[in-house]
């Protein structure tokens, strides 16, 4: 049953054939969706992989360039996905990036001014600032007009710079 890849038959002549007509193209795809070689290298054999398991079902076997490059683009696509998240998941178990020690007692007197400050101040500094939220947004959250959320970040600022500095 082992047959040789090479011998399968389809129009337009075997697998090993059209791997000699169309890999370098393949490669070269590959190449300029990745920018590495060898990941483009892998892209390839796992296109003409996939592909050759489907290469007796193509309708239009003067297609077979077109579903390969597909596939290439897909492969690559699928790559780059998985990559993410695999850093994104890298970074939740890094936990946060280390302080460098001669920023604990400024963000520690920061820290100290914020929770002194009243919960609606407080509530929009963290939601405008650390949250990175517009003021509509805010106020939406808080269930407040957009001038009150205004207003509030107002006092608090005031407030913050008076405690901590010109630099808060």
């Amino acid at each position: 049953m082992g047959a040789d890849v090479g011998t399968i038959r389809i129009e337009g002549g075997t697998l090993a054939d059209l791997y000699a007509r169309h890999a370098g193209e393949a490669l070269r795809l590959a190449y300029l969706l990745t920018g590495d070689r060898s990941l483009a290298e892998d892209l390839v054999q796992d296109a003409f992989v996939r592909v050759a398991g489907r290469l007796l079902h193509l309708r239009d076997p003067g297609g077979f360039h077109a579903y390969l490059r597909k596939t290439i683009v897909n492969l690559a696509r699928s790559h780059f996905r998985h990559r993410a998240v695999e850093r994104r998941f890298l970074e939740r178990q890094a936990g946060p990036s280390p302080v460098e020690p001669e920023d604990i007692p400024d963000r520690e007197r920061l820290r100290r001014a914020l929770m002194d400050l009243p919960i609606g101040q407080r509530t929009a500094i963290v939601l405008r600032y650390f949250e990175d939220l517009s003021e509509a947004q805010t106020a939406d959250l808080m269930g407040r007009h957009a001038a009150a959320v205004k207003s509030l970040v107002s006092r608090a600022m005031v407030t913050l710079r008076t405690t901590v500095g010109e630099d808060a």
